[in-house]
């Protein structure tokens, strides 16, 4: 049975999909962003794909103030790997880095358990069910005209920040996902061609 999708429902999500561009700090202005429109991206990542109906994905919403929390976090990293508190300038710095966005996400992976405590399916497949929760918000920011980037390297994945943010293992923070109102021309975007990606097997 056909599903009531029409050829130009269709052309709208793949112009959407078209359109999303990965936009990190220096691209992001300072307006801060209505907590409805944050609602409706974390509503569309909540419609993520899940083996098992696990829904692993957990998020927690830095945005305001509590961007301080953030950079406290990062500052939490810093004496626990080093064993010192950071200086005046690095604190400074993260507290800059953290007020660079309006909004950040962080991203977390919070595999299902069994009442032994093994995992209901293997973590591979936990972690690309948060991906596809993370494509559907970024979508949905993009749609709304909003920019953003998934930065997953350094202190966006630094176990001592997952920790703080209760994320204890078998849980993972998988990175960030910074956004705000773009400050600069939207960028364009190009792709090599399918056909060199693809190979058909019809017969």
């Amino acid at each position: 049975m056909q599903n009531d999708l029409n050829t130009e429902t269709a052309d709208i999500i793949f112009n959407a999909i078209a359109h999303r561009r990965s936009m990190g700090l220096s691209r992001l202005s300072p307006a801060p962003v209505d907590r409805a429109l944050i609602e409706k991206m974390l509503e569309a990542a909540n419609w993520g794909q899940s083996n098992e109906d696990t829904e692993p994905w957990r998020f927690t919403v830095f945005s305001g103030d509590g961007r301080t929390a953030l950079a406290n976090l990062f500052n939490a990293a810093h004496l626990e790997e080093h064993g010192e508190e950071p200086s005046a300038d690095l604190q400074e710095g993260h507290r800059k880095r953290a007020y660079a966005a309006p909004v950040w996400i962080s991203i977390g992976m919070t595999p299902a358990l069994q009442d032994d405590g093994s995992m209901v399916t293997d973590q591979d497949e936990e972690i690309m069910a948060v991906a596809t929760a993370v494509q559907n918000l970024h979508l949905m920011a993009s749609a709304l005209g909003l920019a953003g980037m998934w930065h997953s390297k350094g202190l966006s994945v630094n176990p001592i920040v997952a920790r703080g943010l209760g994320l204890t293992p078998p849980s993972r923070l998988l990175g960030f996902f910074m956004c705000g109102w773009p400050s600069t021309e939207w960028l364009s975007g190009e792709r090599k061609p399918i056909a060199d990606k693809i190979k058909w097997v019809e017969s």
